[in-house]
């Protein structure tokens, strides 16, 4: 932990969109780089996302999810409210969708539940702070394939076949550009569907002279 005479160390754990989209250029100058070798959460890609279509995102999921190993950041401000509102507002959720563990004060906790990994990983690190998005998995109530179905692969995957040609593309994106560190029996199974192949590079604009 660090010095009461010093900021405190603040880690930003990341596992989608945060890692690989960079159209958040006020979130992206209070962090630094992304490191690999951040706690194990439990992952699935089991949100429905309004944002993306219905594309399905990635999300702690204690139920269906797989252990995978997450990455991190570290936040360049100095006070913990300021980082877990850059995130917030990156993320574009509610205050109730942050979650949040503070090493010297373990009771001060957010609604999302702290994941058992983290407070370990953040002693063995040395961090003060752990900041992260804990939006739950709602593709029971948001599914478009059957209402009230609880996730599945077969289920995700009805989803993701029944959603418009643009949440498709995004979907595909979301799944294909998440870290080779998340292994998740949904993207296995997506990753070998013919029908949702890696979405092509954009190829460089020529400018006509």
């Amino acid at each position: 932990m660090t010095d009461k005479n010093e900021p405190p160390k603040i880690a930003i754990l990341a596992w989608g969109s945060l890692i690989w989209d960079d159209q958040w250029p006020q979130f992206d100058k209070q962090r630094g780089e992304w490191r690999k070798d951040g706690p194990v959460l439990p992952l699935e890609f089991s949100r429905v996302s309004t944002s993306r279509d219905k594309a399905l995102t990635l999300v702690i999921d204690p139920v269906n999810g797989n252990d995978c190993k997450v990455m991190y950041a570290m936040s360049k401000r100095k006070n913990p409210a300021d980082a877990i509102a850059d995130l917030r507002d990156r993320e574009g959720t509610i205050m109730d969708h942050m979650g949040f563990y503070f090493a010297n004060d373990p009771d001060r906790k957010g609604v999302p539940q702290i994941p058992d990994t983290i407070p370990a990983w953040a002693k063995e690190m040395g961090f003060d702070v752990v900041v992260w998005a804990g939006m739950p998995s709602n593709f029971a109530e948001k599914t478009v394939f059957r209402k009230d179905e609880p996730f599945s692969v077969d289920a995700a995957v009805a989803h993701l076949q029944n959603i418009t040609p643009k949440g498709k593309a995004a979907a595909a994106t979301y799944v294909w550009r998440a870290p080779d560190l998340v292994i998740t029996p949904l993207r296995t199974r997506l990753q070998a569907e013919p029908w949702f192949p890696a979405p092509k590079a954009e190829e460089p604009t020529i400018q006509k002279v």
